[in-house]
């Protein structure tokens, strides 16, 4: 049976607006400081990777798989993201998707954009770049340390952003603390071990085809056109295969009906492609594929032309 993808991150009304305010601030300075640093840190020929990867997790996060209990997980993105192209860059690409995702459809509130943004882009890249980096200084640079610092910096950065989610739900009154951690936290415990496994997967994949993009935010510039054009075809291709997506409700989302508040969400402002569903289409599944190859090609231009228009003002 087809699914379309369900919405994955904190809608409106999950958030106090105090919260959710001080962490659009946040937001807004770390990933200002990221365009800096993403002009001054990448070479010309590494740009277009910024925009295939973010394609990629774009397309990868509409596959949501089924978990044990009910609920089901989706990649985050973070620690491929960081690994291939260094913490700045991972911000960045992370920022984009999420916004698009916002903006677009509609998943995610706009108010708690800076939110979404703060958790998986910011924290989900900056435990992903410390636990990565501690595992690659204790294997020596041995190959074994690039599958087990892959799969603990993916496993930890989901786990530490949904604690994250669990404490701004708390000091926002919506959940408290003894409720909101150990329910967020014991069901992406579950998740987490998927993020790590596609992780691994992913980082195999480039090991065997192009070993030296694994050495972070140093891309080789050689033969980048191939590369480029390759990972978006298989970003294309995981859009086509979106309809699969599991139709069990998200780690939040299923933590918000158990716990009692999942009625507190707002419905959106506006919609556009609400649900990942083209409107017009009346065939489902060729609608979540539509969807999800204009999401894709969206974010791979997005991404791509912030990270040019940032390289060349640099240069």
């Amino acid at each position: 049976m087809l699914y379309s993808p369900a919405p994955m991150h904190i809608p409106d009304g999950f958030l106090s607006t105090m919260v959710a305010v001080i962490l659009w601030v946040i937001t807004i300075g770390v990933v200002g400081y990221a365009l800096r640093r993403v002009g001054k840190d990448l070479g010309e020929r590494q740009v277009p990777l910024m925009g295939v990867l973010a394609a990629a997790i774009f397309a990868g996060q509409m596959l949501n798989f089924t978990v044990a209990g009910g609920t089901s997980g989706h990649l985050m993105g973070a620690a491929i993201a960081t690994i291939l192209l260094g913490p700045w860059a991972a911000v960045i690409v992370l920022t984009t998707v999420v916004g698009v995702q916002a903006l677009i459809f509609q998943d995610g509130g706009l108010l708690a954009l800076g939110a979404n943004i703060f958790n998986m882009g910011i924290i989900g890249v900056a435990v992903s770049y410390f636990v990565y980096r501690s595992v690659q200084k204790l294997s020596g640079g041995k190959t074994w340390g690039l599958y087990v610092g892959g799969f603990a910096a993916a496993w930890l950065s989901i786990v530490v952003a949904a604690l994250a989610v669990a404490l701004q739900l708390a000091l926002s009154g919506t959940s408290p603390a003894n409720i909101a951690v150990p329910a967020m936290g014991g069901i992406h415990m579950l998740i987490g071990i998927g993020e790590g496994l596609i992780t691994v997967g992913a980082l195999a994949f480039v090991h065997a085809a192009r070993r030296d993009l694994l050495h972070i935010g140093e891309a080789a510039p050689t033969g980048g056109k191939a590369v480029w054009v390759g990972g978006l075809v298989i970003a294309l291709l995981l859009a086509v295969l979106s309809p699969l997506a599991s139709a069990h409700p998200d780690g939040l989302e299923w933590v918000a009906e158990q716990k009692g508040f999942l009625d507190t969400a707002q419905q959106p402002l506006y919609n556009l492609i609400p649900d990942y569903v083209f409107p017009g289409i009346s065939n489902e599944a060729l609608a979540t594929i539509v969807a999800g190859i204009v999401g894709t090609l969206i974010v791979f231009g997005v991404a791509l032309g912030l990270a040019f228009w940032r390289r060349r003002k640099t240069a």
